[in-house]
């Protein structure tokens, strides 16, 4: 019989982040097909607090209804491959590997158990722990946006919301296809946006971007704060509006069907599927250094209730990183151990 324990941040049922509490918990075990994986390095984002939340409603038809299908949070993870089931072939013990799935893996935990086709890859060289998580769910999200487009080097795109984790990676996938960037930010990360590759920053504590006198082939607002009707005057003739928000009503989900025919301005809305194909798009670039993450903090496990009311504040710059080991025997002894011995092989 498994007695094997380890620390996760639980909740009962969908609400605030003041439900979750960190516990002691069994440690699953890998059943045919699946990996046992030892955590180092998760993420809190956008995608959490709606998955924490259930709001909007219709999360809850994904996530799990009437409760939460897992009883933790976390939708990514970076980590070592500690143990396989039966009949695993794409990986093996000893190998470090990240992935990311919107519906919620339980990854705010020491370790997790996945099946070996769930969306995930190896960790490239040069890459840590908290870097490979965080190329999970922004990246994940800026993909969608950018691969509902015919983009064509040197276009002219207006990005809002670049600070963020979907805005970040937006950007970086954007200037790898050679197009034109106006990035949106705040005076204190002009730096850092400039550093990712904008041609062009707007500071919005200056001046408002929907003043701008520019025309834009497309615009994408990473944060959802604004609207296509905000916006329509900056597009060229045909040009895309696309936002990370449903917007007020859910106005962009009927607009992209409204504008989809003729030749005037449209609305695209982003529907984020096949999530291994965003991760091996993300993963082909990490592989050239044309991709890195941004990162805010790290937190321990404990602070887990801290990092969810961060996230939710909207301060956040790119990721906030969770370290369910730090603070404690990490074993990172063992890790080593382990990628050595794999390497003997």
């Amino acid at each position: 019989m498994n007695h094997a324990t380890m620390k996760a941040a639980i909740r009962p049922h969908y609400g605030p982040a003041e439900m979750l509490e960190v516990k002691e918990v069994p440690r699953a075990e890998p059943k045919a097909g699946e990996l046992l994986i030892r955590v180092e390095a998760c993420t809190v984002n956008r995608t959490d607090c709606g998955n924490l939340t259930g709001f909007p409603f219709v999360v809850r038809f994904f996530t799990g209804f009437p409760r939460p299908r897992h009883p933790s949070t976390g939708s990514d993870f970076a980590g070592i491959v500690v143990k396989t089931g039966a009949s695993v072939s794409r990986f093996k013990e000893g190998d470090t590997i990240w992935g990311f799935h919107d519906h919620g893996i339980g990854s705010h935990a020491q370790f997790i158990c996945l099946p070996e086709n769930a969306p995930m890859a190896r960790i490239p060289d040069g890459f840590t722990f908290a870097e490979a998580a965080a190329c999970g769910e922004g990246a994940h999200y800026a993909f969608n946006f950018i691969n509902k487009l015919d983009l064509k080097e040197g276009e002219n795109v207006l990005l809002n919301g670049t600070t963020g984790a979907i805005g970040s990676a937006g950007l970086q996938l954007l200037k790898h296809k050679g197009l034109l960037i106006t990035a949106v930010c705040d005076t204190d990360n002009v730096d850092k946006i400039r550093a990712l590759g904008a041609d062009r920053i707007i500071d919005y504590r200056k001046e408002d971007f929907r003043n701008d006198k520019g025309r834009y082939r497309f615009i994408f607002d990473a944060v959802g704060k604004s609207t296509f009707f905000q916006c329509k005057h900056l597009l060229e003739p045909g040009g895309v509006y696309i936002s990370s928000e449903l917007g007020p009503y859910g106005q962009n989900l009927y607009l992209s069907l409204l504008t989809a025919f003729g030749k005037g301005k449209k609305v695209k809305f982003p529907l984020p599927v096949n999530i291994q194909r965003s991760l091996d798009h993300v993963l082909s670039l990490m592989k050239t250094k044309a991709f890195r993450p941004l990162i805010d903090r790290s937190m321990h496990l404990e602070d887990i209730q801290d990092a969810y009311r961060y996230v939710a504040s909207g301060k956040k710059i790119g990721n906030v990183i969770i370290e369910p080991f730090a603070g404690r025997d990490s074993g990172h002894e063992q890790v080593e151990n382990m990628k050595e011995a794999t390497a003997n092989a």
